[in-house]
């Protein structure tokens, strides 16, 4: 019996959440309103729940001994203001790895320090193909020259923007635009909160079908992972951690958006040999639909963070195969779930 079969897969609950906490703006270092959420959603399934000093939940999931960590980050790339400019515009950098290419005409949610939001537009400077046509098609974006943000606002110079309460320092959040089509999931934050959505719906299984895991584990939600620390801190005695992210496509790939991805390797170096062994035997066993694949040049997850930090730990990683990385991303309904069956297996195991 594969699996799918054996851990029936709640498709309501899981897509349920993964709107709620797509609904959840949390640009890396906007982490408390997501993880207030979290906790609620965790109390609820009734397990007991700890929230870490900088931000970052850990929920224990039962069992016994040799603990196994299984773990999703809460944070999205986005925007922070760099300075305004003389027009009222806002020049901007990036938070984790959001290239200009991939944010262009995209909606945002200007958050102040002060509390207040204001919405706006990812924009080329100048804006127009109709008067500037050559330069457009010619000039790569870069967001300290020719990308800004443009409130919804009527400024017409920087201290019309400053009086609003805008700010250097305010975080950019980007508009998610999640639609499924056809078994296929379409939103900026696939990676992580599919992942995450993922892990919510194996912990209501847990729960719900009183499972007696063999093992301690730990699902931890992190939220710094997009810029590297977030699991630099593990709970003591931790000996294995099992990171859930996305598995990006490309032409030399094998990863595919129905699929649950095993990671070999990353651009930082390759995963525990026994633990990624352990992860294949259980997937064939358990009849799962599963790839072997590499990320490289620019990939890694938050096993490696605890590993960099000096824990004695194995560390592995899964995923749902996902397009469009860092982009308008794009994953499947088949590859949550196969990610969701490989999740619970290991845990089982």
């Amino acid at each position: 019996m594969s699996a799918s079969n054996t851990f029936a897969f709640d498709e309501a609950y899981c897509l349920d959440q993964f709107r709620r906490l797509l609904a959840i703006d949390s640009t890396t270092s906007q982490f408390r309103e997501i993880q207030d959420y979290v906790v609620g959603e965790i109390g609820r399934l009734g397990f007991p729940v700890t929230v870490t000093h900088k931000g970052g939940v850990i929920a224990d999931l039962g069992g016994e001994g040799n603990p196994l960590v299984v773990s999703a980050h809460l944070d999205d790339i986005g925007l922070m203001v760099r300075h305004i400019n003389a027009d009222g515009t806002l020049n901007v950098c990036s938070v984790g790895g959001l290239y200009p290419l991939y944010c262009l005409e995209e909606n945002v949610r200007v958050y102040t320090r002060d509390g207040k939001v204001y919405t706006g537009t990812v924009c080329r400077t100048p804006n127009s193909i109709h008067v500037t046509e050559e330069e457009l098609r010619t000039t790569l974006s870069d967001y300290r020259k020719n990308v800004c943000v443009v409130l919804d606002e009527p400024v017409k110079c920087a201290e019309d923007t400053r009086a609003l309460g805008v700010e250097t320092g305010d975080i950019i959040a980007l508009e998610t635009r999640m639609t499924i089509s056809n078994g296929y999931i379409k939103s900026r934050f696939v990676d992580d909160k599919a992942c995450a959505a993922v892990l919510l719906a194996a912990m209501k299984y847990i729960k719900e079908n009183k499972v007696a895991l063999p093992r301690k584990v730990l699902a931890y939600f992190a939220m710094y992972e997009e810029i590297g620390h977030g699991t630099t801190y593990l709970p003591e005695g931790v000996k294995d951690y099992l990171a859930l992210d996305i598995a990006p496509t490309g032409p030399e790939q094998n990863s595919e958006e129905h699929l649950v991805s095993i990671f070999a390797k990353d651009s930082r170096f390759p995963y525990h040999w026994e633990m990624t062994s352990e992860l294949r035997e259980t997937a064939i066993r358990c009849g799962i639909d599963y790839v072997m694949d590499i990320f490289t040049p620019h990939y890694g997850t938050d096993g490696d963070a605890s590993v960099l930090a000096g824990y004695d730990i194995r560390h592995a990683a899964i995923g749902p195969g996902t397009a469009n990385s860092h982009g308008y991303e794009r994953t499947h309904i088949d590859g949550l779930k196969n990610t969701y069956a490989l999740t619970l297996a290991y845990m089982l195991r």
